[in-house]
């Protein structure tokens, strides 16, 4: 594999136009709003589109964001473990990655296994491909405004 800045574009490009992505998000939004008794905003196309843009403008996170993706659309394993284990571990380190620093990232890890048990993609793609929508579908709806507990100041801010 070989990351290159066309190939940055490739995948940011892939990304944005990953119709499924936005439609994971509000799904796993609907889920987990009873779960935590609160109500969730959907996130539109365009909003997630937006957010793709202001992702890949930081360079340095674009790259990884780009080189996890593409492995991940990649990724097939001969036998159902090992395969498994490894689009795991690319899958929480992308949702990571998306969402972004402390604490964000750790619900993005979380959130990408809640989100990758109900997402299933066809049996003809790499084994991959469904951790991989699922990992951006929870490292963006970390990110992304939409519940309640983001739209305030946190009372544990020393001044």
């Amino acid at each position: 594999m070989r990351v290159t800045t066309d190939a940055v574009v490739d995948e940011y490009e892939w990304i944005r136009g990953r119709a499924a992505v936005p439609e994971l998000i509000n799904d796993v939004r609907d889920r987990l709003g009873p779960l935590f008794d609160t109500e969730v905003d959907h996130v539109t196309t365009d909003r997630y589109r937006e957010e793709v843009d202001e992702v890949f403008a930081d360079g340095d996170r674009a790259v990884n964001v780009a080189a996890l993706s593409a492995i991940l659309r990649d990724l097939d394993c001969e036998g159902d473990y090992p395969g498994f284990v490894v689009d795991e571990f690319l899958g929480r380190k992308l949702a990571a990655t998306v969402a972004g620093g402390e604490p964000r990232a750790l619900l993005a890890e979380a959130t990408f296994h809640f989100a990758d048990v109900h997402t299933h993609g066809p049996d003809d793609e790499a084994a991959g491909a469904d951790d991989l929508d699922a990992a951006l579908a929870a490292g963006f709806q970390s990110r992304l405004p939409g519940w309640a507990w983001t739209e305030s100041e946190s009372p544990f801010a020393v001044e």
